[in-house]
């Protein structure tokens, strides 16, 4: 008898002490994810009002979709871990009035991690895109190439900006453009490097004087970063026109 409630006992006591622990985990992750950077919008109207001639609408799930009437050329933009979404508006503008049809992606918990697959929902809402392209900021960028990965044959290319490839699109028919700031401090130079043999040989790598890894988008600085020698503003200007650049060496024949 003495045993039975020995048992009951400390099968309680573990019953507890799990519980505990779980709320514990459970209260780390909502102050964890409730923690992030957040998109400063006053700055973004400033600098980058919505522009006549460019569409602008929201999808079911949260997507923002940034247009010029008949465009065929298609970006998927993943934003960087914890980040809000609607931080690289002005990128996705910018390039817009080149004639890129843009898709920000508005992740789970703005965690990329969450939303593998969210560019699914984004190539089904516009089917009159013709050729995709894919990309993303630091761990979007990351999760960008895992889903190109994922689904060969659907994307031109992919572009990175202040990140990199873990999946090997080495042998892949696609194009890849590479963006950096060249005071960018949180960046992992080390995994950079090391990831880069993932990338086609023919892979494009500028860097930006000047600039930072939080200025892709518009969130204000970001902890670790470096010190920035150029405008957010500036930053953004000059990634679009990169990437428009870019765009036009391959099948992009929109007007800016």
């Amino acid at each position: 008898m003495r045993n039975s409630r020995h048992n009951r006992t400390k099968k309680w006591l573990w019953i507890g002490i799990s519980i505990f622990v779980l709320a514990v985990l459970i209260g780390v992750c909502a102050i964890y994810l409730a923690n992030y950077y957040h998109a400063d919008m006053t700055a973004i109207e400033a600098e980058f009002p919505a522009m006549r001639g460019v569409s602008e609408q929201t999808l079911e799930n949260g997507d923002l979709v940034f247009s010029k009437p008949g465009a065929r050329t298609g970006l998927i933009f993943y934003p960087g871990g914890k980040v809000e979404h609607t931080a690289y508006v002005p990128l996705m503008r910018e390039l817009a009035k080149r004639g890129v049809c843009c898709v920000l992606c508005k992740m789970p918990f703005r965690l990329a991690v969450f939303g593998l697959h969210a560019a699914d929902v984004a190539r089904e809402a516009l089917p009159d895109v013709e050729r995709w392209y894919i990309g993303g900021h630091s761990l979007g960028g990351v999760i960008a190439a895992s889903e190109l990965a994922a689904h060969k044959g659907t994307y031109e290319g992919l572009i990175l900006l202040g990140s990199y490839a873990t999946k090997d699109l080495s042998g892949e028919p696609v194009r890849a453009l590479s963006i950096c700031g060249s005071e960018d401090r949180v960046l992992n130079r080390e995994q950079y490097e090391k990831n880069r043999r993932n990338l086609p040989a023919d892979l494009k790598e500028i860097v930006i004087d000047g600039g930072c890894h939080a200025y892709f988008g518009m969130y204000g600085a970001q902890d670790g970063d470096g010190e920035p020698a150029i405008s957010n503003a500036e930053q953004i200007r000059r990634t679009a026109e990169e990437i428009g650049t870019w765009l036009n060496g391959g099948a992009y024949a929109e007007d800016s």
